[in-house]
């Protein structure tokens, strides 16, 4: 099993920024990417696959910027030039290639909490 930790989030005027963070801790053996969802449909806001590429949200592009940190299994949102519209729970998502069975696992983080007031 792998577990998530998630940090970073809390309430900020628009306008704002916050920075989440997420360390992943356990059986990792070679995690494919890691990203940010939020909201009830999880919907994907950023996500940084191994080699480096990234893919954002239309609504977030210009505004934040998803990082990896390798050695520490971390993966971190910037959050720049908050709106209301970001106000969400945002969920960490990890995924790993099973050297066991070969298939794709997703685990997610217990959410945090971003509020962004008006």
């Amino acid at each position: 099993q792998v577990q998530l930790v998630e940090s970073g989030g809390g309430l900020v005027q628009a306008g704002g920024s916050l920075r989440l963070s997420c360390a992943a801790a356990g059986s990792i053996f070679s995690i494919n990417a890691m990203g940010w969802y939020r909201g009830k449909q999880r919907e994907l806001v950023a996500e940084i696959i191994s080699g480096g590429t990234t893919n954002y949200a239309d609504s977030v592009k210009g505004r934040f910027t998803i990082s990896r940190d390798n050695a520490k299994n971390t993966v971190y949102l910037q959050m720049n030039s908050l709106k209301p519209e970001d106000t969400a729970v945002y969920y960490c998502n990890v995924n790993q290639i099973s050297p066991v069975d070969g298939y794709k696992y997703h685990y997610w983080g217990q959410g945090t909490q971003v509020t962004v007031s008006s």
